[in-house]
Formats: structure tokens, sequence, C-alpha cells
């Protein structure tokens, strides 16, 4: 079971922390633990909770009546709220909440009301990128058990590879290759940028995860892409990732190469010229975008 600090259930509920303070004073709504040297610490029940209490604050329940609902009626309550039309913190809860609970019916549930009303690329960039960023700062820390972030990563993963696969090329366009660097495993960024360039007409090579650099050169001469894609989110490091972007450059400078990751994104690197660093997902969709104005141009 994991443990979280009030700064914590914060960031993952969106409540502030005096806020919670006095909820937990008035209403006893938490119960927190304390270590052996008195600090006081949430677990996996106090989260759920917040989490419910937060969705069902933010949709005009009162707090004094939030408090006089026991956790199952809190929780038959959300799970109506949730197949409605709610904002997307609401539903960031929700996933949360599946993630707490690894209920993985539940997750396949609220994610496929969300493409079905609009649209598979609208959910990931407004629900599942701000869900994902928001509990990739709790793994980081800790507070997040690996167990529970591989369970979401391998179900968003499992979306992302259906949609790639429902589309066809038809031909035309331009060639990208993509890959991860060696040692790099997190795919999500790099698969939903192959359902991007796929749904604007491009060919996709993909290499995906921990590509070791002579297969990447191997590729890399047989097919002769206009443009190479990576992200580098943990490897290779930030000690080594300047080295490593200059390294690219030179090998396939015929190419444009397009990098991102949570190395690249607002650290202090040199791009060389056949280098474009994306600081965002939405810049991907713009990039290309900025491509079909130039291809129709010419």
């Amino acid at each position: 079971m994991s443990t979280y600090s009030i700064k914590d259930l914060e960031q993952l509920s969106g409540i502030k922390a005096h806020t919670l303070r006095i909820w937990e004073q008035r209403y006893n709504l938490l119960s927190p633990k304390r270590t052996d040297t008195n600090i006081r610490f949430y677990d996996d029940d106090d989260l759920k909770l917040i989490l419910n209490v937060a969705l069902l604050n933010d949709n005009g329940f009162k707090i004094s009546k939030i408090a006089g609902m026991t956790f199952l009626e809190m929780k038959e309550e959300v799970v109506r709220l949730t197949e409605k039309n709610l904002t997307y913190d609401d539903q960031i809860h929700a996933l949360t909440i599946c993630m707490i609970e690894m209920d993985e019916d539940r997750f396949e549930k609220v994610l496929s009301t969300n493409i079905l009303k609009i649209g598979f690329e609208q959910t990931m960039l407004n629900i599942i990128y701000p869900f994902l960023s928001k509990i990739g700062v709790l793994w980081q820390t800790g507070a997040i058990n690996p167990a529970q972030e591989h369970f979401i990563s391998n179900l968003v993963r499992q979306k992302l590879i259906v949609a790639i696969d429902g589309q066809v090329y038809k031909g035309g366009g331009k060639k990208f290759l993509l890959y991860l660097p060696e040692g790099e495993l997190h795919e999500i960024s790099l698969l939903f940028a192959t359902f991007l360039i796929k749904s604007k007409g491009h060919k996709v090579v993909y290499l995906g995860q921990n590509t070791p650099k002579e297969d990447l050169k191997l590729v890399y001469k047989l097919h002769s892409p206009e443009y190479l894609m990576t992200v580098i989110t943990t490897s290779p490091n930030s000690q080594e990732v300047q080295c490593y972007i200059d390294n690219l450059s030179s090998l396939f400078k015929d190419s444009q190469i397009i990098i991102s990751g949570y190395q690249i994104v607002g650290q202090d690197l040199r791009m060389p010229k056949n280098v474009k660093a994306l600081h965002y997902i939405r810049q991907i969709k713009e990039y290309l975008e900025e491509i079909e104005i130039e291809f129709q141009e010419k």
C-alpha cells in the first residue's frame, strides 16, 4: 500500500492542503496515520475518499452533505456522475481512483466513454496526458506504487496500439522513423506521435523501445526517412543528453530530427540546425500542420 503526504493529496485531488485540514477537523473526513517519528501520512483509502469528495464537491454537493454519506454511497454517486458529460478534471479524478483500485473494467469504461464523446485524439490530449503528468511526478517521488503506474501505462498503451492499427496508410505524405534510445522504455508519447503522424497520411517506420544505435543506423539507411523522431524521458541522462543530440544530428544530417521528453523539456540544451525540440505534446500536432502547409505549397 502506498503512503501520501497531505501535499500529495493536494496535488492529486486539486484541493488545497489548508482546506483538507479544515475538513479533517470539522467533518472527520480523513484519518491520518503517524510514523514512529510522529509524522502524519495517508493511505490509499484516504486518497480514494478525498478524490471522491473532490469530484462530488466540484459537481455541486455541499461538503456537509458529503460528510454524511457512506463511502459506498459516495462511490455510487461518483460512478453515476462520471458517466455524464463532466469536466476533464472530473474524468482525471475518476481515472486516478481506477488506478488506486487497479480497476481495469472501470478504467476501460471511463476511457471508452470519453473516446466516444470527444474522440481518441482529444481524450489523449485533454484527459490521458494531464492524468499521466499528474501521477508521473508522484511516481518519481515514490508516492505512487510502480505497479499502479505500470498497470495504467499498459492499459493506455493497449488503447494506442488499437487506435494505430485502425489507421490505414494510403500512400503519399512524408516518411517518419520513430524510435526510443537504448535503455528508454517510456513509449506512450512515441505511440501517440505515431497515431498523429499516421492520421495526417504520413508513413511511419516504428522501431519502439530500447533501440540499439546500430539497428537505428541500419533501418535509417534502408528507408531514408525525411524525419526522425525520438522521446528521451530517462535515457540518456541529463549529463549525456547534449552529446547524444549532437551525435544524432551528425549521424542523420540529411533528416529533420524531432526530439522531446523529460530530459529535453525546459533544459538548457543547444539544438543543432537539423534538430527541433518539442516542449509539450500539442506541439507534435502543430508541427505536423506546419509540414502539411509546406507540402501543399511545393
